[in-house]
């Protein structure tokens, strides 16, 4: 039996196929699959700042419903509805924690300091093993130098980590300027993983409604390059682990982002194609090149090929 084992924000895991943030995660059915299926760990759905304005807006209006009713009516109290925003978020990830066996990292998507820690410190009281921020700018601001929106993001991650005690990944966007000198300035804050790298809806437009649209994301068979290249630099000169993301498919592609430095995956797409019993068939794949190449356990081959350990070998 070939031992899969590896590590994916400081935690042991069984296998390096980890499902990412993706809708499948809110359903408990969905969840016990992947687990069943042989998943190492699950990122749970992100909360997105939108539920947590959304939170906002509903509970500021409702309990401004009756401002206006006659004083003999002030005996009238708002309706709260119990499942709202954040909140319903909150409850749910505790009872998906409560219901597997493996490690369940939470997601967060903000965009204001004072939100991404405060809902940071929300989520570590959940029970969760680890919290995975997902950071990238919105390009609104002709004025935001790059070393703005970097510096600012380094300090919501310094704060974060100085609040919480748990482990903290961060995914990022493949379009920094410098992709190499944000992570190793990140790291040196004493991050536990690198996730590389985010997908995104993206922008089209409608030309029969001329209106804007937003179509479902599924990545390619091969977008995991870019990641591949990154954590092949990354590797031994960060203290952080890669874990990939994007594009991720077969047991192959697997092997080449650990051969490259990656310690781990993170795979949602082929999920989508082709159900969680792609998840078992990946660790196959995995386990049968592993044995054809008589490698005993992932950190036999993990970084083989990165730029070090090329250069090393010249």
């Amino acid at each position: 039996m070939r031992n899969l084992k590896t590590k994916f924000m400081g935690i042991e895991i069984d296998n390096p196929i980890i499902v990412g943030a993706t809708n499948l995660m809110t359903n408990f059915d969905n969840i016990k699959k992947a687990e069943d299926n042989g998943a190492g760990a699950i990122v749970y759905k992100s909360l997105f700042e939108e539920q947590i304005q959304l939170e906002r807006f509903q509970l500021d209006e409702k309990l401004s419903e009756f401002n206006e009713i006659h004083a003999e009516m002030i005996t009238n109290h708002p309706h709260l509805d119990h499942n709202i925003g954040a909140d319903e978020y909150l409850m749910q990830i505790v009872k998906a924690k409560e219901s597997i066996s493996i490690p369940l990292i939470a997601s967060l998507n903000a965009v204001k300091h004072d939100t991404w820690v405060k809902y940071a410190k929300l989520l570590s009281e959940t029970g969760v093993d680890g919290i995975e921020l997902n950071f990238y700018q919105n390009l609104l601001d002709f004025n935001r130098t790059s070393k703005e929106i970097e510096d600012e993001q380094i300090a919501i991650l310094k704060e974060i980590k100085q609040s919480i005690s748990i482990p903290v990944s961060v995914k990022l966007s493949s379009e920094y300027t410098n992709t190499l000198n944000f992570i190793k300035n990140i790291d040196d804050v004493g991050i536990d993983t690198f996730v590389l790298f985010n997908s995104f809806f993206q922008p089209d437009i409608d030309i029969e409604t001329e209106k804007h649209v937003k179509s479902f994301n599924i990545s390619k068979p091969g977008d995991y390059k870019q990641s591949l290249r990154i954590a092949g630099i990354l590797y031994g000169n960060i203290n952080a682990e890669v874990c990939s993301s994007r594009g991720i498919f077969t047991g192959a592609d697997v092997v080449k982002l650990i051969l490259s430095g990656a310690s781990c995956v993170q795979v949602v797409s082929t999920l989508y194609k082709n159900g969680f019993t792609q998840i078992d068939k990946i660790k196959q794949e995995i386990a049968e090149w592993m044995e054809l190449k008589s490698y005993n356990s992932i950190a036999d081959f993990k970084g083989k090929l990165s730029k070090n350990a090329l250069r090393n070998c010249q």
